[in-house]
């Protein structure tokens, strides 16, 4: 810790008092152990950040330690899961007698997994359970050196995944399956059907930083019709974000359940984004008169298509429609008030050393996130915003960029330098 206080003082101004050593670890520790997720949590960590701004990173090496000893200080509670096959609570039954919250049941490759499956199961207004999204899919993640982690929504309503805290959920099963095996965080899958089709869609999308591929058997997006009753588009906050994340979806075109118009139309408008922004690894395969039932070959078949995908967590370009108030960093982008519709368009020119970014709504609060790797910060840098230039120079790094964007201990996710594209 002794690192962190001496790149502190040589940072400061003769006249600023530095924090002592035990002062400063205790609002770095107190920072990461707060929920960005909750909005008073949210706004200590803001004010804690605002405390640290004034620390800057010098150069590279500076850099470096600081991530270290960031990483060292990550809560020790951190939730870790159970590693034993069965069945499992996030939030077990407490000493007070409170029953265990967050089910969720282990299998697959438990002792040395390569990746992770999330299994989401199907079902609807009161049904649905984990044990069935296991059965379909455990074997997958058998197959492919994966563990497998199969959640239960946390109230079984028609969009489970998306409903009552159920994504937060996911999200902490997807972070703390993560630090409990040392899985590679480029081979995070999310594959299901059914229900747990759309939330394969839903959460992939919403979180497509976080995941390498979605695999979504006969569930779709949320469709959105006109007034004749017909499919012409699927809810905001998907098709975009998909761009740099592989998406193999199934569907029967005689499923009653989830009729294939959703799919369609989700495929269609997937094909318009390749052609406006490029990307878009996908593939929708539709195969006739299966009904509901799972795809010619069970899971594995489907899954086979995106078994080799890796994430590409710095994409030069990326598409960004946010859809949570709470999913403040996508990527190398960041906005601390989301704008949910608004669409953002930003590429990297690493040639010249720049960024350019088009926002479709007031871009006040979002930046854009650098680092070494990402662009070179010992050079003049330019950020442009709707062809406008609004950063010339050579980007500050600082202590409270790499502490907000290296919060889930993710290195390929953490940025040291912030640049607001509308202060």
């Amino acid at each position: 810790m002794y690192a962190l206080l001496v790149w502190f003082t040589l940072t400061q101004s003769v006249a600023a008092k530095p924090p002592t050593t035990k002062a400063l670890e205790q609002r770095i520790e107190r920072f990461l152990a707060l929920d960005a997720r909750v909005s008073t949590e949210y706004q200590e960590r803001c004010s804690i950040a605002r405390e640290l701004a004034e620390i800057e990173v010098p150069d590279e090496k500076a850099e470096k330690t600081w991530r270290e000893r960031l990483a060292k200080l990550l809560p020790k509670s951190a939730a870790r899961l159970e590693r034993e096959s069965g069945r499992h609570f996030l939030w077990p039954e407490d000493k007070k007698g409170s029953s265990g919250k967050g089910l969720y049941l282990v299998g697959g490759a438990t002792k040395k997994p390569k990746g992770l499956l999330i299994g989401l199961h199907g079902g609807g207004v009161g049904s649905g359970d984990a044990e069935s999204a296991r059965a379909e899919l455990e074997s997958v993640a058998q197959a492919f050196d994966l563990v497998g982690i199969f959640p239960e929504v946390l109230e079984k309503t028609e969009r489970g995944w998306t409903d009552s805290g159920t994504e937060e959920f996911v999200v902490d099963l997807i972070e703390a399956a993560i630090r409990t095996w040392g899985l590679d965080r480029d081979r995070v899958y999310l594959s299901g059907h059914s229900m747990g089709g759309y939330g394969s869609w839903m959460l992939g999308a919403h979180h497509a930083d976080l995941v390498a591929a979605i695999a979504p058997s006969a569930g779709a997006p949320t469709p959105v019709m006109n007034s004749a009753g017909s499919v012409i588009d699927v809810s905001w906050g998907v098709i975009p974000n998909l761009r740099n994340v592989r998406v193999r979806i199934y569907q029967s075109d005689n499923d009653l359940n989830v009729p294939p118009a959703a799919n369609r139309i989700a495929a269609q408008k997937l094909g318009e984004a390749r052609e406006r922004w490029g990307g878009f690894d996908f593939e929708y395969w539709e195969v006739p008169g299966r009904a509901h039932e799972l795809p010619p070959g069970g899971m594995r078949a489907l899954f086979e298509k995106v078994a080799d995908a890796r994430r590409e967590p710095r994409p030069t370009k990326l598409v960004w429609q946010p859809a949570l108030e709470w999913k403040r960093q996508f990527y190398w982008l960041a906005w601390d008030v989301p704008r949910k519709h608004a669409l953002v368009e930003a590429e990297l020119d690493v040639r010249a050393n720049a960024v350019h970014v088009r926002c479709d709504q007031d871009p006040k609060g979002l930046a854009v996130l650098v680092d070494d790797e990402l662009l070179d910060l010992d050079r003049e840098l330019l950020v442009t915003l709707e062809g406008r230039e609004v950063f010339r120079g050579k980007p500050r790094r600082s202590l409270a960029t790499l502490l907000e964007s290296g919060a889930r201990n993710d290195a390929r996710s953490t940025y040291s330098a912030r640049i607001e594209l509308a202060p």
